[in-house]
């Protein structure tokens, strides 16, 4: 094997949960699922196929992933961050393998895996949808997620990051209905962050992703910069090319999603309404 543990969070991911395991079987040496009380057969699922899965109540993606980690109790030289909806294709598992033997002993702590998105059945080219990256895989003990309600980051202590060439796929579309739903519940934990990173500790530990949406994308005006980074990659970044598919996409996950989160950090400024924690999305097919 390749001496890698991977940590899987769901709920309610019985459409997803097998071929996401299915897919890493072959390189990594454990499974651990931590699950939030799904009330459909994820966990027999994923005990069916060898994984170790634990129940623990949700407080928040972030929370719940570190709370995996410590129950993981890892002891594997790297772990591999996986949600059940991302699925590792043959040749990239391949180069994940080759990148993790070869940096064992070196100075890399982090290895970036890219993904192409996959919306209504297509695979997204455009608009700044590929490739979609993340810091996935990292040696135990180098590094930590952010504490933060919503695109949290692993964020290493120390050591050199390589990147995967080869993709995987993102199927984080279902239909219409849940794909709307995800963004009204995303952009409540959006606003929380935005809320909470006005009242932060001013020596907390940014992503420099985080640092940039902060001090750069807030610092213009609310609601004008929903507009923009919707002209940004549905016409700068070409996402028209992607078709009709595309420009649901780029409306829907710019212009709509970010003036709502634009919305609710003006009404919680003017309302000053309570912030309750978030829970787990409430959907007729859920998903952490």
């Amino acid at each position: 094997m390749n001496d890698i543990t991977a940590i899987i969070l769901t709920k309610n991911e019985s459409k997803n949960i097998f071929d996401c395991i299915n897919a890493i079987k072959d390189i990594v040496d454990r499974v651990v699922v931590v699950d939030s009380f799904s009330d459909d057969n994820t966990v027999e699922i994923a005990k069916s196929l060898g994984a170790e899965v634990h129940q623990h109540i949700f407080e928040g993606y972030s929370k719940q992933y570190r709370y995996a980690v410590e129950i993981a109790n890892v002891k594997t030289t790297w772990i591999l961050r996986i949600d059940a909806d991302e699925r590792i294709l043959e040749r990239q598992a391949k180069q994940i393998s080759k990148l993790t033997k070869e940096n064992t002993t070196t100075n890399v702590t982090g290895i970036i895996l890219r993904y192409r998105i996959d919306f209504m059945g297509k695979l997204l080219k455009y608009g700044g949808s590929y490739p979609w990256k993340k810091l996935a895989i990292y040696k135990a003990g180098a590094g930590n997620i952010e504490i933060r309600n919503m695109d949290e980051h692993i964020i290493l202590d120390y050591g050199d990051v390589v990147e995967s060439t080869e993709p995987g796929i993102h199927y984080s579309y279902r239909d219409l209905v849940y794909q709307t739903d995800k963004q009204n519940w995303y952009s409540t934990r959006e606003m929380m962050d935005f809320i909470e990173y006005e009242n932060r500790d001013k020596n907390d530990k940014l992503d420099k992703r985080t640092w940039i949406k902060m001090n750069i994308y807030y610092k213009l005006p609310l609601g004008f910069r929903a507009w923009l980074l919707y002209i940004y990659k549905y016409y700068f970044r070409l996402g028209f090319l992607d078709g009709t598919e595309g420009k649901i996409y780029a409306f829907l996950g710019t212009y709509f999603y970010r003036y709502l989160v634009d919305a609710k950090i003006y009404e919680q400024k003017k309302m000053k309404f309570d912030i309750k924690p978030i829970e787990s999305l409430s959907t007729s097919s859920k998903q952490v």
